[in-house]
């Protein structure tokens, strides 16, 4: 691991928003601003609740997950055709890459969609395209993982999955997303069984809101290679060691955390904690468009509370390409472009 030499604190943000980085978490219904949301429902002409643009971003006040949730699902009515799915990503992508995010790993459902009517290749495809577009038009990766709602049932997950199996070589894993409590990990053991058999990556979100425990059953029982969120686990100790020892990545977002008051101030949160307790955490947006920023604001916001360091820095992007599902060819690359950064930075 490199050993970064000591940066002032004024400088420290021009480093963060320079270093390359992967993203890893990052729900692509949630990077809709309400600028395209508006565009998109006049295109497909859908009736908006919102009579303009900042009537809608002053509703993006809310208290907790579910609501936050509710306000998220209206937002993807205006979603209504292939090119509307690729105008979202490639949004998402061309923003990411002002960030320097050269790679990204991007959540998405169909069961949202398909709930609105649409079929599965039309919300796949869409996603899809733009992320091949992203190699020629940014020089960067991406790839999607598809997400089960887990507050619907694991018979419905299945159902989702078999809708994609036609796409399968343009998914490169699954995962488990929205409302954590009351919905532990084990409720799709065997959807998660089944996309393991498909060869498809698998990762969950647990220890958002919920407890440890369901940090241990994404791993024991789902035998996910990641976990999303999980600061939690900072509860049971015996969990940290297990992911430290077994270098199992966390995907952790800082200001979704502060936005849904898992930490009550950003000086609160337990990053800092994760790192010296030798966690593979990584720094993510999760829903930008509604949490108040992208993946930059997320390291410059963070560092700047809690007195993170550049060699914080440098070790949370390695981690965000050691925990990333591209090749070992790639990552050297990447690695490569991160050390060279941080070198060449006076």
């Amino acid at each position: 691991m490199l050993k970064v030499k000591p940066i002032s604190a004024d400088r420290l943000p021009d480093l963060l928003r320079l270093m390359p980085k992967a993203e890893l978490h990052i729900h692509i219904e949630g990077s809709l601003e309400p600028e395209l949301m508006f565009a998109l429902g006049q295109r497909n002409s859908v009736a908006m609740a919102y009579p303009d643009v900042e009537s809608l971003r002053s509703a993006y006040v809310f208290d907790n997950l579910q609501d936050f949730l509710d306000i998220y699902h209206a937002g993807t009515l205006v979603l209504r055709t292939e090119q509307d799915f690729y105008d979202m990503t490639h949004a998402y992508l061309a923003r990411a890459a002002a960030d320097n995010v050269v790679h990204a790993e991007i959540f998405f459902d169909t069961q949202t969609h398909t709930g609105h009517g649409l079929s599965t290749d039309i919300v796949i495809n869409g996603l899809h395209r733009a992320c091949v577009d992203a190699r020629a038009e940014f020089g960067m990766s991406a790839s999607l993982i598809l997400c089960f709602l887990r507050h619907l049932s694991e018979d419905e997950a299945f159902e989702c999955l078999e809708q994609a199996l036609p796409l399968r070589d343009k998914l490169v894993g699954v995962g488990l997303a929205s409302s954590e409590m009351g919905h532990p990990p084990e409720k799709f053991a065997r959807v998660f069984a089944r996309a393991r058999e498909l060869g498809l990556r698998l990762v969950g979100h647990a220890g958002e809101e919920g407890p440890p425990a369901y940090i241990w059953s994404a791993l024991d029982v789902l035998k996910v290679e990641r976990i999303d969120h999980g600061v939690q686990a900072l509860k049971d100790p015996a969990l940290m060691a297990r992911l430290a020892k077994d270098r199992i990545p966390l995907t952790v977002c800082p200001l979704s955390n502060l936005k849904l008051r898992v930490f009550p101030t950003l000086a609160a949160h337990n990053l800092g904690r994760m790192l010296d307790a030798g966690i593979v955490a990584t720094v993510n947006s999760d829903d930008p468009a509604y949490f108040g920023g992208y993946i930059n604001q997320n390291f410059t916001q963070t560092f700047a509370a809690l007195g993170l360091t550049a060699q914080h820095a440098y070790q949370l992007a390695h981690n965000s390409f050691e925990a990333s599902f591209i090749d070992d060819t790639l990552r050297r690359q990447y690695v490569d472009r991160l050390t060279a950064t941080f070198e060449s930075f006076n």
